[in-house]
């Protein structure tokens, strides 16, 4: 997709459902295994609902970020959750693009908007993430993208059905960062 494409706005709560309807189907079930971003093979249950788009909506330092179609049809391609942490650097998360489309670049733009976001926006000069550490694939595509591994690793919330009912006992979230 070309740069004049895609458009970038930020979600309203009109957009909860079809938020919630692509991050799960970028992330779990069979819908998930056709991209590669699937968290399929090592969990199930839900990746996000209602309750957590509106939550992060409510929030004054933080959007979910859209990338959707400029033409009159408006369907939505990706989004991403970026926001203010309470130490000052950015946050960023909830990265889904449609499976379907995957590694046709629309990840990479998103992820720069972002970043600028951020940025420019906000005044951050640091940007941090979580992810699974067995997402080995996923971690190099941020790194390769000038995110670093910061060796601090988070315990994963076994028993919180909210962040997925995990198929393995060793997971963990790893900390990447990247300068602004």
């Amino acid at each position: 997709m070309t740069d004049d494409t895609i458009k970038f706005r930020a979600a309203t709560l009109a957009d909860t459902d079809a938020v919630v309807a692509l991050v799960e189907s970028a992330y779990r079930g069979d819908s998930g295994r056709r991209g590669w971003t699937t968290e399929a093979d090592i969990l199930d249950g839900r990746r996000t609902g209602p309750d957590e788009i509106e939550s992060v909506l409510g929030k004054a330092q933080g959007m979910i970020l859209i990338a959707e179609r400029a033409d009159a049809s408006g369907e939505l391609l990706a989004c991403a959750h970026i926001a203010v942490e309470d130490d000052g650097s950015g946050y960023f998360g909830m990265f889904s693009v449609n499976p379907t489309l995957q590694g046709g670049g629309i990840g990479k733009r998103v992820l720069a908007e972002a970043e600028r976001v951020a940025r420019e926006q906000w005044n951050l000069s640091v940007i941090r993430m979580s992810v699974i550490n067995v997402r080995e694939e996923l971690i190099e595509f941020y790194v390769r993208r000038g995110y670093e591994r910061t060796g601090r690793f988070e315990p994963f919330p076994y028993g919180d059905a909210r962040f997925g009912l995990p198929k393995r006992d060793d997971l963990s979230f790893e900390i990447l960062e990247k300068k602004l």
